[in-house]
C-alpha cells in the first residue's frame, strides 16, 4: 500500500495561482498578499484521480468532418429568457457556472429548471449541500407540483455523489454549491482554493464522460467575482452571472462566458411571489414609470447581443459648494462621464469644472456600450440648462474626443424598437441616417443626424 504523502502548496486567492513557498505578490495576476497555505494528500489523490479515469471507456479520435452536429443536442428549459443566455438551450455533456450575489435567485431559477424538464419527461438530479429536502421541498411548493423524474440528494462527499450519478443516469445535475462540495484527496476545508478546483474538475469529468449536463452555483466575493480561483471560470463551458439588487423585483442574467452562443445576451427575469418569471419587453418594464418633462432626463438605447434595450439616464448638475467638485456615476463606468464631460467643456465650451455632476442609468442596470455617449451628453446638458428634453426622444451614438459623433452597429434595430414603444423623434449619428436611408422601409419616426456633440446642442438645447 502506496504511503500518503502529505505536501503543503500556497495557492492565489484571486486567480489560483500554484507556488510551492509563500510569495508576497502574486505573479499571476500581481495581486498582493492573497497567498494562502493548503495541505494535500498526493496519494490519496492520485486514486481519486484513478478512479475517475476508469469511469471511462478508452477514447478513440474521430474524423472531425464526420461529427454531426444537431439541434436535438441542445435541451429546451421552457424557460426562454434562459434559453436565449445559453445559445437555445442546455448542450448535452456542458458543464455552466451560475454565480450572483446570496439571495438574487440562482437556486430558484434553476429549482424551476428542474420543475419545466421534469414535466416533459426529462430525468432531473438536484444535488444541495446547503439546505435539508424539508427546506427545498418548501421551496419547491411555490413553484408547482413536481413530476417523479425530479430526483433530490443532499449530499456534500464528491465520492459518493459520482456513485449516485452514475447509477440514477440522470441527463441534468444540479450542484448546489461547489463552495460545499468536498474531495477525500484534498486534506483543505470545503470551499478552499484547492477544494473547489478539484471538486471541478471531477464534475467535468462526469459531466464529460457520461454527457450529463451539470449547472454549479458558485458563491460570489463581495468584488462580485465567483469564490475561489479563476482557474474555475477557465474549466467550465459557459458562466452566468445574475445582476440587479436583491431587493428590488427585477434581476438580469448574463452571459460572460459561452462555448455554444454568444456572449452579449441577456435575460431579464421579475421576482414574484412563485418565483422568477421572465419579462418578455425589457425596454418597456425599464421605463416604466419615467418622469416626462423632467430635466436631466433622456432615453438611449443599447444592444445587448442582438436585443435593443432602451434604458433611461438621468443626470443631476449643480454648482459645487467646495472647490474640488464631486462626480459620480451609477450603471455606467465612471471615467467615460468624466471624459465626456471634458469634451463637453472643450469642444461645446460649457463651463462644467466648477460644478456637481451625479449620472445614473434607472433600473440598476450596468451598460457600459459606447452607444450610450450621447444621451450622457444630452442628459448632463439639460440638467446644466434646466431645460427638458421632448419625453417622446430617444438618442444613441458614441462620442469622440474631438466632439464628433460616430456611428455604432444595429441602428435599424434601435430604431425599430424605439418606434415600438412609441417615440416619435430619434437622435444618431448622420452616418446611421445615410445607411438608413437606403433601406426601403417606412418609418413614422423623425430621425435627427447630428455629426458632432454641438449639432446635437443647436438643434435640441
Amino acid at each position: 500500500m502506496a504511503k500518503s504523502k502529505v505536501t503543503t502548496v500556497f495557492f492565489c486567492q484571486n486567480c489560483g495561482y500554484e507556488s510551492s513557498k509563500w510569495l508576497g505578490q502574486c505573479p499571476g495576476c500581481k495581486e498582493w498578499n492573497s497567498f494562502v497555505e493548503e495541505k494535500i494528500d498526493s496519494a490519496e489523490l492520485k486514486n481519486a484521480g484513478g478512479q475517475l479515469k476508469r469511469m471511462h471507456e478508452k477514447a478513440q479520435p474521430c474524423i472531425l468532418s464526420q461529427v454531426a452536429v444537431r439541434e436535438e443536442n441542445k435541451l429546451c428549459t421552457g424557460i426562454g429568457e434562459l434559453d436565449r443566455v445559453l445559445g437555445g438551450g442546455i448542450v448535452q455533456g456542458s458543464l455552466t457556472l451560475v454565480g450572483g450575489d446570496p439571495g438574487i435567485g440562482k437556486s430558484t431559477l434553476l429549482l424551476q429548471v428542474c420543475h419545466r424538464l421534469s414535466e416533459t419527461g426529462h430525468k432531473v438530479l438536484y444535488i444541495s449541500g446547503e439546505e435539508s429536502q424539508v427546506q427545498i421541498k418548501m421551496r419547491a411548493d411555490r413553484i408547482g407540483n413536481f413530476a417523479e423524474n425530479m430526483l433530490l440528494l443532499c449530499e456534500t462527499n464528491l465520492e459518493t455523489i459520482s456513485e449516485i450519478i452514475r447509477e440514477a443516469k440522470p441527463e441534468v445535475v444540479i450542484i448546489d454549491s461547489i463552495q460545499t462540495m468536498y474531495n477525500d484527496g484534498v486534506s483543505s476545508a470545503p470551499g478552499s482554493v484547492s477544494q473547489v478546483r478539484e471538486s471541478t474538475g471531477v464534475l467535468l469529468q462526469l459531466a464529460k464522460g457520461l454527457g450529463v449536463s451539470v449547472f454549479i452555483v458558485g458563491h460570489v466575493t463581495k468584488e462580485g467575482t465567483v469564490a475561489g480561483p479563476r482557474v474555475l471560470e477557465h474549466m467550465v463551458d459557459t458562466v452566468l452571472y445574475f445582476e440587479g439588487d436583491r431587493h428590488a423585483s427585477y434581476r438580469i442574467l448574463r452571459g460572460v462566458k459561452n462555448r455554444f452562443g454568444s456572449t452579449n445576451e441577456i435575460g431579464v427575469f421579475e421576482m414574484r411571489e412563485q418565483g422568477l418569471v421572465q419579462v418578455s419587453n425589457p425596454s418597456e418594464y425599464m421605463l416604466n414609470g419615467r418622469p416626462e418633462n423632467a430635466c436631466g432626463s433622456v432615453v438611449a438605447c443599447t444592444m445587448e447581443g442582438t436585443r435593443p434595450l432602451l434604458i433611461e439616464i438621468q443626470a443631476l448638475v449643480c454648482h459645487s459648494n467646495f472647490g474640488i467638485p464631486r462626480r459620480q456615476a451609477t450603471g455606467t463606468d465612471f471615467n467615460r462621464v468624466n471624459l465626456l464631460m471634458a469634451v463637453l467643456e472643450k469642444r461645446s465650451g460649457v463651463q462644467l469644472s466648477n460644478c456637481d455632476a451625479y449620472v445614473n442609468i434607472t433600473g440598476g442596470i450596468k451598460i457600459l456600450e459606447p452607444a450610450i455617449d450621447l444621451g450622457v451628453v444630452l442628459a448632463v446638458l439639460s440638467s446644466f440648462r434646466n431645460k427638458p428634453l421632448s419625453p417622446k426622444l430617444v438618442a444613441f451614438g458614441e462620442v469622440g474626443l474631438s466632439g464628433e459623433v460616430r456611428a455604432v452597429g444595429q441602428a435599424a434595430q434601435r430604431v425599430a424598437e424605439a418606434e415600438k414603444l412609441g417615440f416619435e423623434i430619434c437622435v444618431l449619428p448622420q452616418v446611421c441616417v445615410q445607411e438608413l436611408s437606403r433601406g426601403r422601409e417606412k418609418r413614422n419616426m423623425r430621425l435627427i443626424g447630428v455629426k458632432t456633440v454641438q449639432d446635437a446642442i443647436n438643434l435640441l438645447l
